[in-house]
């Protein structure tokens, strides 16, 4: 289910298995409340994020509130949570505000352009 951020897409408990863990890529969690400021501060960076990795990186976000079995599963002790998954293994978490400078640089190594691709500065 699309969310009004046009990149990223909603997940649930029924749905985070095929969505994340069977991904054939990385993909970048968000663990959100709606009633959360800085959750809704970082959202418009990552709408910004998936429409620049938009085909190397897969973001998603998840309501802890509505999905607490996932919230309990992660062990998400604050929102936001930002987990980095591939191959249905954790590859990083970021928990509070992300700057977002370490956060590209992290999505960057871990998902790199194409060779000859323009990399904006």
């Amino acid at each position: 289910m699309q969310t009004a951020m046009n990149n990223v897409i909603e997940v649930n408990d029924a749905n985070f298995e095929s969505e994340v863990l069977r991904a054939s890529g990385l993909v970048l969690v968000d663990f959100y409340a709606p009633w959360c400021g800085p959750c809704k501060m970082l959202a418009p960076l990552l709408d910004q994020l998936a429409a620049h990795y938009a085909g190397r990186v897969k973001f998603v976000k998840v309501n802890v509130d509505a999905s607490p079995r996932l919230a309990m599963r992660y062990e998400i002790s604050g929102v936001p949570t930002v987990m980095l998954f591939r191959g249905g293994l954790i590859l990083d978490t970021f928990v509070g505000l992300p700057h977002p400078r370490t956060l590209r640089a992290r999505l960057d190594e871990l998902a790199p352009a194409p060779a000859g691709a323009a990399v904006p500065a």
